[in-house]
């Protein structure tokens, strides 16, 4: 067994792996056993799995295909690998990438230590700002299904050179799929799901990333997401058809042409954000793109459905898990007017919601006036009825369900919290 198999199967790798997967949850695979069951799940099979691995018998399960829906239409699909399978692959992954590390691309930003999509954000911005105003938007057709698993391995092998963990990976990517119809053979492609396939896209796109900086080209890349900014249209449709050709040949990739064009930053989505230019300033800025407000929108109207069942309190608690979580992911954006308003509609559903369960004109005159509203006021506006928009917005309800009222209730204000850690982001 070689040294650095015998790395990846110690006992303190792959607790670190197990802790890994516990804390990111998740569903189980196709064996049925959940990650709360996998403690002792590995105490009473680890031992042997070990020794299976050390001699190269070890057959991982097929994943488990998950349907993801796409807002365009279509399904990304997702493979769910045993949670036994995930606690191994983790533990490859944390042997393996402080091996590839040193061989990334500078302009890579997804899935790597200390890395992020805000990075990948700031250096478009910078290119944009120099004057790269064209920019040419690759996107790679279903990558995660069509990655020629042949030309991965050979990429791997140059990297780890060793024959033991390159079995083991090879197995991962045959282990094939478990759909609704049956077991399915996979010969392209990396589980989109798996520990494995982040550090494994990244391997396989390096290569696109030397490419493009030994042609002097500005570009930023996170997962498939590559964007390349060029000075003008005519660098732009250049550099499209080559680079595009170059994937097409050279990797054994799928370009999506449909979906791979030549565009401003005005039109520009890139990994949620949108772009303009300030004119004040003159420089150009971030912001959520418009669909990926409207999605923020749909999801906290999903929380507030008078209908959804649960108390006021745990309503709240779950919208400022989602708020906390989009604010955090757009913090470096400007965002103050969409934020203001969304702050206003939601505080408007929440007063919906409180006066739907007060349910009674009784109930409803003594909850305005346990929140200060004079005897007179309460009792006229709870003979309004279930005229829910109407009361949440033209009557005293407004002024007794306050900003302040709510936000003693725990809830998290949209516009506060974001300019709370858009302060942070510009320190």
């Amino acid at each position: 067994m070689s040294e650095l198999m015998e790395k990846i199967l110690s006992n303190d790798n792959m607790n670190a792996a197990y802790k890994r997967v516990c804390a990111n949850k998740g569903a189980g695979g196709v064996d049925g056993v959940s990650v709360e069951e996998l403690g002792d799940y590995i105490k009473g099979n680890w031992e042997g799995i070990r020794e299976q691995i050390r001699r190269r018998e070890y057959k991982p399960l097929p994943v488990r295909r998950v349907e993801i829906p796409k807002p365009d239409g279509g399904v990304r699909n997702l493979g769910i690998p045993t949670a036994m399978d995930r606690v191994i692959q983790q533990g490859i992954v944390q042997v393996i990438s402080p091996m590839c590390e040193p061989m990334f691309s500078e302009w890579s930003y997804g899935f790597r230590p200390n890395r992020s999509c805000e990075m990948a954000i700031r250096q478009l911005l910078t290119y944009l700002n120099e004057g790269y105003e064209w920019i040419v938007d690759i996107d790679l057709e279903k990558f995660f299904d069509n990655v020629p698993q042949d030309r991965l391995m050979s990429l791997v092998h140059d990297i780890i050179k060793d024959g033991d963990t390159e079995s083991l990976i090879r197995k991962y990517l045959k282990a094939g799929v478990m759909t609704p119809q049956g077991y399915e053979e996979t010969k392209l492609g990396t589980p989109q799901g798996g520990n494995l396939s982040p550090l494994l896209s990244n391997i396989m796109l390096n290569e696109l990333d030397r490419e493009l900086e030994a042609r002097g080209l500005r570009f930023t890349r996170y997962a498939d997401d590559s964007v390349i900014a060029v000075r003008s249209e005519a660098s732009a449709k250049r550099v499209m058809r080559t680079v595009t050709d170059w994937i097409q040949r050279k990797l054994g990739l799928k370009v999506n042409m449909t979906k791979t064009h030549i565009t401003r930053p005005q039109k520009l989505k890139y990994l949620g954000f949108g772009f303009y230019r300030d004119s004040k300033a003159k420089e150009w800025k971030s912001r959520p793109h418009q669909e990926s407000v409207a999605k923020f929108k749909r999801r906290l109207k999903e929380l507030t459905c008078r209908k959804l069942p649960g108390t006021v309190t745990w309503k709240i608690a779950k919208i400022n898990q989602v708020t906390r979580g989009w604010v955090n992911y757009y913090a470096l954006s400007s965002m103050k007017t969409a934020m203001a308003e969304i702050d206003a509609h939601l505080r408007t559903r929440l007063r919906v919601i409180i006066w739907k369960q007060w349910k009674v004109p009784k109930k409803r005159q003594w909850g305005l006036q346990k929140l200060g509203i004079e005897p007179y006021w309460a009792k006229r506006t709870s003979q309004w009825g279930d005229h829910y928009q109407f009361v949440a917005t033209k009557s005293c309800l407004k002024q007794a369900v306050s900003k302040e009222v709510l936000a003693k209730a725990g809830l998290v204000s949209c516009l506060d919290y974001y300019n709370e850690r858009h302060a942070l982001k510009l320190c």
